[in-house]
């Protein structure tokens, strides 16, 4: 048995299924490539049937992308499996990925089929599919819940007909991580020619545990696993790339490996997360914003004296250029002194004692501490406090029938800067005269729009995440004028850099 684990992304199938998170073709080509650059193995592409929108995304995928295994899904229904092989003409690689429920909640309930029925549709259709293609996949829809006997009948007689890969979702994520890990176990051991195909994993989140049973079916056998980037996917999500890719590479004596490019992950999974406006949750495990962030005074002595001492992962692995020491009233004299050597302020102990105490009455007052208020305390004028940047007027044009255009006026050192632009929106546009203003070289990392109140006066919290030479620069706003809202976070963000 090989020790590499195949991954098999299905960010574009599985993931967008997310009510809202659909894609066009244009953008779906965009993750596409991104996914060849971070290494994986094989990208499902689509479900070819499901519409014309789809059947044209794979194909153009297909087009595009040179390396990986470009996989369409189907039902066990020849006209699906006809579909998914014609949109799969360009692809260099290519595989149908066909299968049908195998529970008794499915045999019973939705397909109203016996056990011997669904054995003949299965086999049937991995038999038409390699008309089509020689790389099959058989998925069991719901093997998670289905009988270990008759799984095994079911992997047993695909193989025989064909299938290079069989494939064992725990569809509703209600499987135990020992639980699924037995279950791989048990195919190795009881299907005669499980040595002829590649067993996958395609675990739910429903209870928390995609992502250890995915580990246990790789520890069990299984040599592929189907994931998705952020854990995105219908209800609770899919088993998340990074986590299961990090897992193994964290875990050296695993004897299994992946050829993800990992420091790739983090730039791959803010574009997902842009285009699909899914935002990451914050303390999401290796992606979030708070996964390398520390604001305990004992994590950050910690961290500061030996990183290994609280993080198990370079934040360099996965894209980051370093773990985030965050300013808060639980930081301790190491955070503080190591942010003022960064500042280039050198204090005797003496005068590091007074200032924490200072800093801690701020603290306690202040969610956090930024670098201004730690110049403040010093008593330093800081060259930043006479660059003020402050939103003075703002004109939005937009509509049906107009291009979206945008005035700002911004307070920029008591001097006052008008500049007009267009943009895709009225908030695009507004960010781009802002950057006109400016003249930096900004990029928008994150943009959060939250509902505080309900009801149509509601008020909105804006988060802003930017990026200029390589650093990261915040910025906040409420208000019940959204567009007004996101135009005040951006130069709240950019007001820290000018």
């Amino acid at each position: 048995m090989s020790n590499k684990v195949i991954v098999f992304d299905t960010t574009l199938r599985d993931g967008e299924q997310v009510p809202g998170c659909q894609l066009n073709t244009v953008e779906k080509i965009e993750v596409a490539k991104a996914l060849e650059a971070l290494g994986v193995d094989v990208i499902e592409a689509g479900f070819p049937v499901s519409s014309p929108g789809d059947f044209q995304s794979v194909m153009e995928i297909s087009k595009s992308i040179r390396e990986p295994v470009i996989c369409g899904l189907t039902r066990a229904v020849e006209n699906d499996i006809e579909v998914a092989a014609k949109a799969l003409e360009f692809a260099r690689r290519k595989r149908i990925h066909t299968g049908i429920g195998t529970s008794p909640y499915h045999m019973q309930f939705k397909l109203k089929a016996s056990p011997e029925e669904i054995l003949e549709r299965a086999v049937a259709a991995v038999k038409y599919a390699k008309k089509f293609v020689e790389d099959v996949e058989f998925y069991a829809e719901d093997a998670g819940r289905s009988d270990n006997e008759f799984l095994a009948k079911v992997m047993e007689a695909v193989i025989k007909a064909g299938a290079t890969v069989v494939n064992i979702p725990d569809t509703t994520g209600y499987c135990l991580p020992n639980e699924y890990g037995t279950k791989i176990k048990y195919l190795m051991e009881h299907v005669s020619g499980i040595h002829k195909a590649t067993i996958s994993t395609h675990c739910h989140n429903d209870l928390g545990m995609a992502t250890a049973n995915t580990i246990e079916g790789v520890l069990n056998g299984a040599r592929q696993v189907e994931v998705t980037l952020n854990g995105i996917g219908e209800r609770a999500g899919n088993t998340s790339l990074e986590e299961v890719v990090m897992a193994i590479k964290s875990h050296k004596d695993l004897p299994v490996y992946t050829d993800i490019n990992t420091r790739q992950i983090y730039s791959t999974s803010r574009l997902v997360s842009s285009l699909m406006r899914m935002p990451v949750q914050p303390n999401k495990a290796i992606v979030g914003r708070n996964a390398f962030a520390h604001s305990s005074g004992i994590h950050q002595d910690g961290v500061l004296k030996h990183r290994e001492n609280y993080e198990i992962i370079d934040p360099k692995e996965v894209g980051l250029k370093q773990s985030s020491i965050e300013l808060t009233a639980r930081s301790g004299r190491a955070a503080l002194k190591h942010r003022l050597q960064v500042l280039g302020h050198k204090l005797s102990k003496v005068e590091l004692d007074r200032l924490y105490e200072r800093f801690l009455q701020l603290a306690d007052k202040k969610k956090d501490v930024k670098d201004d208020d730690l110049e403040a305390l010093l008593g330093i004028v800081s060259r930043k406090n006479g660059k003020k940047l402050k939103l003075e007027l703002l004109q939005v044009v937009c509509g049906k029938s107009s291009v979206p255009t945008a005035t700002v006026q911004l307070k920029l050192n008591d001097e006052l800067l008008t500049a007009t632009a267009t943009g895709n929106g009225p908030i695009d546009a507004a960010f781009t005269a802002v950057k006109q203003v400016v003249k930096r070289k900004i990029h928008l990392e994150e943009f959060l729009i939250q509902a505080i109140t309900r009801g149509s006066d509601d008020l909105g919290k804006v988060h802003v995440q930017i990026q200029h030479r390589g650093v990261s620069y915040f910025g906040f706003s409420a208000s019940t004028d959204i567009i007004t809202g996101s135009v005040e976070a951006f130069v709240d963000a950019v007001s820290k850099i000018v």
